[in-house]
C-alpha cells in the first residue's frame, strides 16, 4: 500500500524530541495567544457595548471585540511565519535529514543549535528561504496535471465528478513537498538553493505516481487524525469559552479548529514528512533530473519558470552537470 516504514518515521520523530518539543512551545503558544486575544477583545467589546442603547448591544460588542482578536493574533502569526518555518520547520527537517542518511546528531538543545547551523549554511538569511518556499509551493501544483491525476486510472465515462473530486484530493496531497524539496536540499549538501529545488521538484515530478500515492495515503491518515482531535477539542474549547463574557458559543468551532491545528503542525506533520522523505529519498536513488520533466514542467508552471530563472541569474544553472553523482 505505501512504502515507508512506519516504525522508521515514529524513530526519527522519537530521536527529534528537541524539536518536537520546540514545535508544541510555538504551536500552542500561537494558541493560547488566540484564547487570550479573543478573550480580552470580547471582554472589551462587552464592556463597551453596555454604552449602546440597543439591549443585545454588549453580545454584539463582545462578537466583534472576539473577531478583533482574532484577527490580530492572525496577522502576527502571518508576520512570523518566515521565523517558524526558517528556525522551526527548516531546522527540523535538517535533523531529519542526517537521521536518515545515518549521521549522528547531539542530543537536548544542541541539537536545535546543530540543527539551525546546518539550515544558515544553505540559507543566509530566512527570506531566501522563503521565496525558495513560496516558488516551490506554486510549482508542485502543476505536477497533479502533468502525471494525468486519477484520470490516468480511471477511464470511465460517466465519472468526471468522482475523478474531479479525486484529483481535488490529490491536489491537497502535495501539502509536504516543499519540505521534501528542503530536506533535497539540505541532504546533498547544496549551495545553490535555487537549483537544487529546481532538480529536487523534477525528480519528484518523474517519480510522480509513487509520490503522489504514498502522499494520499498519508493525507488521509493526517485528516482523519485532525478530525478526531477536532472533535476532541470541542468540548474544552467550549469549556474556555464558557468564561468569556458575551454569548460565544459559536466559537468553540473555530477554536477547536486552532487546538486541532496546533496538534497536527506539532506532531502530525513531522510524521508525514518523515514518511515522505524515506519514500523520495529511496526512489530517486541513482537518478538523474529528465530534461523532458524539465521542460514540461517550465510549460505548466510560472513559477517554475521563476525558480529556473533565478537559478540562471545567480550563476546556479548552466547546466544538470552533478546532479547525478549527488543524488
Amino acid at each position: 500500500m505505501w512504502d515507508f516504514e512506519i516504525s522508521k518515521s515514529l524513530s526519527i520523530m522519537a530521536r527529534t524530541w528537541p524539536f518536537i518539543v520546540l514545535r508544541m512551545v510555538v504551536y500552542f503558544s500561537i494558541t493560547l495567544a488566540y484564547i487570550v486575544a479573543m478573550g480580552a477583545g470580547a471582554g472589551v467589546g462587552y464592556g463597551v457595548g453596555h454604552v449602546a442603547t440597543d439591549p443585545d448591544g454588549p453580545i454584539t460588542f463582545a462578537l466583534w471585540g472576539g473577531i478583533a482578536g482574532f484577527g490580530v493574533v492572525s496577522l502576527v502569526v502571518y508576520w512570523i511565519r518566515e521565523y517558524i518555518l526558517y528556525i522551526v520547520k527548516a531546522g527540523h527537517i535538517a535533523a531529519m535529514v542526517h537521521l536518515i542518511d545515518g549521521r549522528e546528531l547531539p542530543g537536548g538543545q544542541n541539537q536545535i543549535v546543530y540543527a539551525r547551523e546546518v539550515v544558515t549554511a544553505r540559507f543566509s538569511e530566512a527570506s531566501i528561504l522563503f521565496v525558495l518556499d513560496q516558488l516551490v509551493k506554486g510549482a508542485v501544483g502543476a505536477i497533479t496535471g502533468l502525471i494525468g491525476g486519477i484520470a490516468a486510472f480511471i477511464p470511465i465515462p460517466g465519472l468526471d465528478g468522482v475523478v474531479r473530486f479525486i484529483n481535488t484530493v490529490i491536489r491537497m496531497s502535495l501539502t509536504y513537498v516543499d519540505e521534501i524539496i528542503l530536506a533535497y536540499n539540505i541532504r546533498i549538501g547544496s549551495n545553490s538553493p535555487w537549483q537544487s529545488a529546481r532538480q529536487g521538484i523534477v525528480l519528484y515530478a518523474q517519480n510522480g505516481k509513487t509520490m503522489v500515492k504514498n502522499a494520499i495515503w498519508l493525507s488521509l491518515v493526517v485528516w482523519i487524525v485532525s478530525l478526531l482531535i477536532f472533535l476532541f477539542m470541542l468540548a474544552p474549547a467550549g469549556a474556555i469559552l464558557y468564561f468569556m463574557p458575551g454569548e460565544l458559543a459559536g466559537w468553540a468551532f473555530v477554536l477547536a479548529i486552532i487546538f486541532a491545528w496546533a496538534f497536527k503542525a506539532a506532531l502530525i506533520e513531522p510524521f508525514a514528512i518523515a514518511s515522505l522523505m524515506q519514500v523520495y529519498f529511496k526512489v530517486i536513488e541513482g537518478q538523474v533530473p529528465n530534461p523532458e520533466w524539465d521542460n514540461r514542467l517550465e510549460e505548466a508552471s510560472s513559477k517554475f519558470r521563476e525558480l529556473k530563472e533565478k537559478a540562471f541569474g545567480s550563476g546556479e544553472a548552466s547546466r544538470w552537470d552533478g546532479a547525478a553523482k549527488n543524488v
